[in-house]
């Protein structure tokens, strides 16, 4: 049986996650009887911080808690998925709950560690104003990830990698836990064999009630019940052989993977995908792989690569591993299938290199806005002909600064849609003669 509250076909670690400060295991030296953060929790006293601590440490777990004891809402976000835009949207989500009942808002940034220097400069006037209250997780020293800035106004919070009985206690509750856990299937496993999958996650909450979940489901196949040392040590060897995520074989897969798509061969690019899940390698960071290969190898050749890999992100966040394996699955077979084109990731190396050359070229006077009257009689918008209110919304006029008159940088190929663009390029051509040279 599972509690109302929880989706049976979530994986083990999210169903089991805890939801109250006595369920939480570890970090007693944080959270124990007594401890200034459970202390301000308590009391809800709670200000802006940082849980900095390995994978499966409880950072996310934390920053969920809190928000139940403390009556707060609750803003949950990647700084890998997310930018600028859905920061100030959290922030205008805050504003508009302060106004409306004074309540507050915790806003959970996820590696908070990936935003860059204007990203998090985007949170400090309003963790000054208490709109919000920020709490990031990292896996990196904040000291050196983290602006210092925003540093100074954060207290952080260091977490430990869960021992070995800490991490049994854990495993115990999967196995008895009928409403969210495993009770249900009445699995036995002695201490010894719990022991050794508390030693082979390695202080990892996640890691051990997954490594749990594939042994209940092997058993669950076989119809039997007993976990035993020998079923844990072959799991764990079908998942790390001949692959280390932080070695050359790393490297090796994934490159096998990027090539096998660029070169339009589904079957093999497939094979790599599974390769690498099954080696344990991370489905968000293969999803964050496919994002990247669809703007820079396939391209405008067919804009809808970067949409379908962009869904395969949200399906894996939505339904985790491994229902949530398949569409990383389909948008690979979808980005292999496609037509390729490096046109936009050349434009991108070339427009790069040209701003480097020409750092500062003025904006020609007659694209800029002419907001005063002194803008205007300096020739501000002087000339500027609205493409809408001509044939085509087209018109012969130029819009690069001068020195730049006559270049390009983006050339399409005649691979899927891309051919298209290029029948739309000679029609603008046509009109804008400048089109024509096309400087390199």
């Amino acid at each position: 049986m599972v509690a109302p509250d929880a989706d049976p076909h979530e994986p083990l670690p999210a169903r089991l996650r805890p939801r109250t400060l006595d369920e939480f295991v570890g970090q007693t030296h944080l959270l124990g009887p007594g401890k200034p953060l459970r202390r301000a929790i308590e009391s809800d006293h709670i200000g802006a911080m940082i849980f900095w601590g390995p994978p499966g440490s409880g950072k996310t777990t934390l920053a969920r808690i809190i928000a139940k004891v403390t009556r707060s809402d609750y803003i949950h976000f990647s700084a890998v998925l997310s930018g600028v835009k859905e920061v100030r949207a959290a922030i205008e989500r805050a504003e508009k709950r302060k106004a409306f009942d004074g309540g507050r808002t915790i806003l959970f940034v996820d590696e908070i560690h990936r935003f860059n220097r204007a990203q998090q400069d985007a949170f400090l006037p309003h963790v000054e104003s208490g709109v919000l209250i920020l709490i990031g997780a990292t896996t990196e020293n904040p000291s050196f990830e983290v602006n210092a800035a925003l540093l100074s106004r954060l207290t952080v919070h260091v977490l430990q990698p869960l021992s070995n009985d800490e991490l049994v206690t854990v495993l115990r509750t999967a196995l008895t836990d009928v409403e969210r856990g495993l009770g249900s299937q009445q699995l036995e496993a002695a201490d010894d064999v719990l022991t050794l999958m508390a030693a082979l996650s390695n202080g990892d909450a996640r890691r051990a009630l997954t490594l749990l979940e594939v042994a209940a489901a092997d058993l669950q196949r076989k119809g039997e019940r007993i976990i035993t040392a020998d079923l844990i040590r072959d799991i764990v060897q079908r998942k790390t052989e001949l692959y280390d995520k932080s070695g050359e074989e790393h490297y090796n897969l994934i490159s096998a993977l990027h090539k096998s798509l660029r070169g339009s061969d589904p079957d093999a690019a497939l094979y790599w995908l599974y390769r690498m899940l099954e080696g344990g390698e991370d489905p968000l960071y293969l999803a964050r792989r496919l994002v990247r290969f669809a703007a820079e190898d396939v391209g405008l050749a067919d804009p809808r690569a970067l949409t379908v890999a962009l869904a395969a992100k949200d399906a894996y966040h939505f339904l985790g591993t491994p229902e949530g394996e398949i569409a990383l699955a389909e948008a690979v077979l979808y980005l292999a299938i496609a037509p390729k084109s490096n046109a936009v990731y050349k434009a991108e190396l070339a427009v790069r290199a040209t701003i480097n050359e020409n750092p500062s070229l003025p904006v020609p006077l007659w694209i800029r806005n002419a907001v005063t009257r002194l803008m205007r009689d300096e020739g501000y918008a002087r000339g500027y002909m609205y493409p809408h209110d001509y044939d085509d919304a087209l018109v012969d006029q130029e819009y690069m600064p001068e020195g730049l008159i006559g270049r390009r940088f983006y050339h399409p190929t005649d691979r899927g849609w891309e051919e298209r663009v290029r029948e739309r390029l000679e029609q603008i051509a046509r009109v804008r003669p400048g089109r024509k040279a096309d400087k390199k």
